[in-house]
């Protein structure tokens, strides 16, 4: 429609003052008035119905009045501006998300039923309860269940956002959407496909989506007054000079187009902004309420930390001295002894072990894995066992820890992953795993709490004291421990109540519920899963939570030059209203001051 206006101008112009035709210029204007000014005032009307009086209801009056006292060219100029504007504003608006489409295209399809002795490939939906499932290394597990026989590990990465693979043996409740990272097991679905927890992401997703509701947009808070304001000033000028066109004069230059343009122009000044330093803001909404947040909650792995393991202390275990034969072991000696069987290994924590080495290591033989539980292997005429508490005691029975369990005990309560390592048949060392803290979250802590967020929280499915100690690192207050997706949400919006606007910063497919539910969703999309970028408003495309600070700066300074656009622009229109109350301003020619008006809000916002 704008472009059709502005053709439309354009071509009556041309004819008005090259081909001296009046009549043909007037009625090219007014045609034009009415397909493209008539719509405008319907929509308006519509919202008015509706009980939505915004800005737009003065440039519907002045397009009405300018139809009716046949002002074509003035009337045409208004419906250019007011359908620039919200086309522009409606640009700088839109948001695309696709994440529900990404959440369902990863969704489990299929299962391996067992039916007798065979086994049969089902659609996932056809599952029932009760049913005895198989999965396979690499399977995305198709519904909540309990193993029946078999052990494996696996990667609930997606539903609880820790990197860690969970080891699950017989009897353990497995979840749909996980994976299997290794070793095949029977399982017994315990829940159909529609009422698992990876449904319920999805189902949380929707609804966090279908039920936010629209930003107020800036324009219309200063309409409230603006627009009694200008019919008043209207009438006033009706009364003074008795002419119909005085009121038609007054409503061309107080058509908002410097309210309508401000905010959207601004907007989209600032999402450029941002662009340039790695951050993508899907729309003008989203840029807006940043700015003005009062509480902010973090996920921890992946956003708080880096997401993934990291060997924090080595520990070699001081109580062997009292055992006649046994010399103490060094640090470096007890890292290199690890790194050499877990270089063998592909799992996520050996990665970790051989990174901290990095040193060239022995090659040990015999080496044999567990999946999920441990390695063993020789080095040299000594057999090394490494890793769960759980896999040892198995191994090697719970004698090899007798000698240190009440050293074994303390760190056990420090709430980390302890990697154990024996020689022969006892303990000598413990590795402790953890996840590292991004180094800039303590000062990005300090500056929200100065640019005005009175609440930091952090959010996590990890337990309660690696969560507690990962917040005191980081200097939050609020750590919320041991939550699933949905408790995420039910966080999200008991703060929304509390401390709105809130914004939600996260990077896991598990976060996608609570981003979509936060008036703010923000997502660390450099590592993070694609579906919770959909999910968000936001997204730091460079792996940096220091974006965080960045992106409210912006967003305070676009709305600051948003507002100062739209008071210049009511305060210039208010000047011109006077002015055309008296009958000194006709129509034409207060439309085009008004263009004047609009070209120096347009400057002023390109200062973002």
């Amino acid at each position: 429609m704008p472009l059709f206006t502005l053709v439309g101008l354009i071509l009556g112009l041309v004819f008005h003052f090259f081909l001296k035709s009046g009549v043909v210029s007037h009625w090219i204007w007014f045609t034009t008035l009415i397909i493209g000014g008539l719509p405008i005032a319907f929509q308006t009307l519509r919202g008015m119905l509706k009980g939505r009086f915004a800005s737009d209801i003065v440039a519907m009056l002045a397009i009405l009045t300018a139809i009716i006292m046949n002002e074509a060219f003035a009337g045409a100029v208004v419906v250019l501006m007011q359908s620039g504007g919200e086309a522009l504003e409606k640009y700088g608006l839109r948001r695309a998300s696709s994440s529900l489409e990404a959440l369902l295209a990863r969704a489990p399809r299929f299962a391996f039923r067992k039916h007798q002795d065979t086994l049969e490939w089902i659609d996932v939906k056809e599952v029932k309860v009760g049913d005895t499932l198989m999965v396979r290394p690499g399977d995305l597990i198709p519904v909540d269940g309990i193993i029946m026989s078999g052990e494996a590990e696996i990667d609930e990465s997606m539903l609880t956002g820790e990197p860690l693979a969970r080891s699950k043996q017989t009897g353990d409740s497995v979840f749909s959407g996980s994976i299997d990272v290794n070793g095949a097991f029977e399982m017994r679905a315990n829940k159909t496909s529609a009422e698992s927890q990876y449904q319920k992401i999805v189902d949380l997703v929707t609804k966090a989506q279908e039920g936010k509701a629209p930003i107020e947009r800036l324009a219309d808070r200063y309409a409230i007054f603006f627009t009694p304001l200008t019919l008043l000033m209207s009438l006033l000028g009706f009364l003074i000079t008795q002419e119909p066109t005085t009121i038609l004069a007054v409503l061309v230059v107080a058509t908002p187009c410097p309210l309508i343009l401000a905010t959207p122009l601004a907007i989209l000044c600032g999402i450029n902004r941002a662009a340039k330093t790695s951050i993508i803001v899907k729309g003008g909404a989203a840029l807006e309420q940043v700015g003005s947040i009062k509480a902010a909650v973090f996920d921890k792995t992946g956003t708080i930390t880096f997401g993934t393991p990291f060997v924090e202390e080595i520990i070699p275990l001081t109580c062997l001295s009292q055992i006649p034969g046994v010399t103490h072991i060094s640090q470096e000696e007890l890292l290199t002894v690890a790194a050499a069987l877990e270089q063998l290994s592909v799992h996520s924590i050996a990665k970790a072990v051989v990174e901290k080495a990095n040193t060239p290591l022995p090659i040990p033989t015999n080496f044999m894995e567990t999946p999920g539980s441990g390695v063993e292997g020789n080095l040299g005429s000594k057999h090394y066992t490494i890793g769960s508490h759980a896999f040892l005691t198995k191994k090697l029975t719970a004698n090899c820890f007798k000698h240190c369990e009440q050293a074994i005990k303390t760190y056990e309560k420090r709430g980390k992953l302890l990697i154990f390592i024996a020689e022969n048949e006892l303990c000598i060392g413990i590795l402790l795993i953890s996840d590292q803290i991004r180094p800039n979250v303590p000062s990005l802590i300090q500056d929200l709490k100065a640019l005005g967020v009175q609440e930091v929280v952090m959010l996590t499915g990890d337990n309660t004291q690696n969560a507690a100690s990962i917040a005191r690192q980081a200097g939050i207050e609020t750590v919320k421990a041991d939550l699933l997706p949905e408790q995420k949400v039910e966080v999200i919006r008991s703060l929304e109540i509390t401390h709105h606007p809130t914004a939600m910063i996260g990077d896991g497919i598990n976060d996608a519920p609570a981003l979509a539910s936060a008036t703010v969703g923000v997502a660390m999309g450099a590592h993070g899963s694609a579906i919770s970028a959909e999910a968000a408003d936001i997204v730091f495309l460079a792996d940096d939570l220091a974006k965080l600070k960045e992106i409210l700066l912006i967003s305070k300074r676009t709305i600051h030059i948003a507002k100062e656009s739209i008071l210049i622009g009511i305060g210039l229109s208010f000047a011109l209203m006077c002015i055309a109350a008296f009958g000194l301003i006709e129509p034409a020619i207060g439309a085009l001051l008004q263009e004047v008006i609009d070209v120096a809000v347009i400057l002023n916002a390109l200062r973002v």
